[in-house]
């Protein structure tokens, strides 16, 4: 795949949408923008319009889609098209293309281990500089084979400091404020993180008290840290406290919680010294003693000593759609934000320069966003703007690839692997906001590509901060807004497809 796309190919789809301002979509489209009649005798009747299964739904909020004909763009059918929604984790397709873009599919982030001066006698006579390369998919693994290759060097001592560098992205302390300070999938942001900024926590009863852990387990490994530390404290609520101490982050969890034993992934606020107390401890078992881990404040230099480096920005992309990583999202938009040389000030400035992308490369309309993940609910765009997006991406065959199977159910509920309709999308998902958006093969083997964003935005609002990882009513919800995804998608595989 080329590093940059064809504009051309994404302002045709635009220009079959209908979605082109002036001159520029003046002449008729080549293709009805309405279904075409199916012959007589057609079942039509049995199969449940839009507004129907909008009403069925019972969402409460508004309820936007977008269906078009992927190889032509022509639109098919449309609801609230060109009303803005938050995107959720939808958003996540499109940094993915933002990236691919400005960085390449074979793009690789490298981490560094430097010596600011010589080797005398195993013995480096200046720093060691551990300095991130913005890999949002550095692990405790990784750290550990740089710390084997500089024993390898034959280092066994280090005369002067033991920097961390981050400094390669902005530093951040959280994706979203308005999220509960405790979930993993809002962490902080560094250009050295590591184990996508989390931290393991895990509690076992030991009689009438706990043994906690805290630690930055891999599948090989589980070194412990200090850099974050937990306290078991006496009460019911809430369940967890943070505190910004000097040296650590630190956490409190409450008793009445904990029942026998357990574990969670907590977030981490300094990703650098975290990075730097694991491979410190790495060193140690190899007989190498570090100095404490200090944060560097200019970009450093040096002998390079040992590199990692990350699998080709194409395979992280396919692993951020399925697994839908937050932090990935953000490492890979920022760096893709900054690929010209521009440093970012935060993460809505980045957020920015993506829109203005979107809009100029792709000649998206109605594409606001704060964040690179869909994190935030501020972000905003119309469905009429990601099929849009879907649609020139089709004619380049960048995203459906690295996008995830999404498997339709049966009637009962269940996974069926075996439907006959092919759907592979991004998925979002907030409280109270329920997205989809990417590509089906109808079972005639037709393309479409669609967008479907629903929520309920006065609902959200009311939900209290402490309460927003698992507010009431929000699960149920969000399954029949995926109840009415799989109808739309039935729906327009009957008309379309059948």
């Amino acid at each position: 795949m080329n590093k940059r796309f064809s504009r051309r190919h994404f302002l045709a789809g635009s220009a079959a949408l209908g979605l082109l301002p002036g001159a520029a979509r003046a002449a008729p489209p080549a293709a009805s923008l309405r279904p075409v009649l199916r012959p007589d005798g057609f079942p039509g009747s049995t199969i449940p319009t839009a507004e129907a299964l909008i009403a069925k739904a019972r969402l409460g909020g508004p309820v936007a889609f977008a269906v078009a004909d992927a190889q032509s763009g022509v639109m098919l059918e449309r609801h609230a098209a060109r009303t803005a929604l938050p995107p959720a984790s939808v958003a996540k397709a499109i940094t993915a293309l933002y990236a691919l873009d400005r960085l390449g599919p074979a793009h690789r982030f490298a981490t560094r281990l430097l010596a600011t001066g010589a080797i005398e006698n195993g013995e480096i006579t200046g720093d060691l500089v551990l300095a991130g390369g913005g890999d949002p998919t550095l692990d405790t693994d990784a750290l550990a084979d740089l710390a084997q290759t500089l024993k390898d060097a034959g280092v066994r001592a280090v005369r002067g400091r033991f920097l961390v560098w981050g400094g390669g992205l902005p530093f951040i302390r959280e994706i979203d404020p308005g999220q509960p300070p405790h979930v993993g999938y809002n962490p902080a942001i560094s250009g050295l993180s590591l184990n996508f900024n989390r931290v393991h926590f895990e509690w076992q009863r030991q009689g009438d008290g706990y043994g906690v852990t805290m630690d930055a387990r891999s599948a090989k490994y589980r070194p412990a840290v200090r850099v974050a530390r937990m306290q078991v404290v006496t009460r019911q609520m809430p369940v967890y406290t943070y505190a910004d101490r000097p040296s650590h982050d630190e956490w409190t969890v409450a008793r009445g919680a904990l029942g026998n034993g357990g574990s969670r992934w907590l977030p981490v606020r300094r990703p650098t010294l975290y990075a730097g107390e694991v491979f410190r401890t790495f060193a140690r078992s190899h007989g190498i003693v570090l100095p404490q881990e200090t944060e560097a404040d200019s970009p450093p230099g040096g002998q390079l000593l040992a590199r990692h480096d990350s699998a080709p920005l194409r395979e992280i992309l396919h692993g951020m759609l399925k697994f839908s990583t937050n932090l990935t999202a953000e490492m890979v938009g920022l760096a893709a934000s900054q690929a010209g040389g521009q440093q970012m000030a935060d993460l809505r400035a980045s957020a920015e320069e993506m829109s203005r992308w979107a809009r100029a490369r792709l000649g998206m309309q109605d594409v606001a966003l704060v964040d690179h993940s869909g994190l935030g609910d501020a972000s905003r765009i119309s469905a009429a703007a990601m099929v849009q997006m879907l649609a020139g991406a089709a004619q380049e065959e960048a995203l459906r690839p690295i996008l995830k199977r999404v498997v339709l159910r049966d009637a009962n509920g269940a996974p069926d692997r075996a439907h006959p309709v092919k759907v592979d999308a991004k998925t979002g998902t907030l409280n109270f906001v329920s997205t989809l958006a990417g590509f089906m093969t109808a079972r005639d083997g037709s393309e479409l590509v669609f967008a479907i964003l629903t929520a309920d935005l006065d609902t959200r609002a009311t939900i209290p901060r402490a309460q927003r990882e698992r507010p009431d009513g929000a699960r149920a919800w969000n399954r029949r807004s995926k109840q009415l995804q799989q109808g739309l998608i039935e729906r327009w595989d009957a008309i379309y497809g059948a």
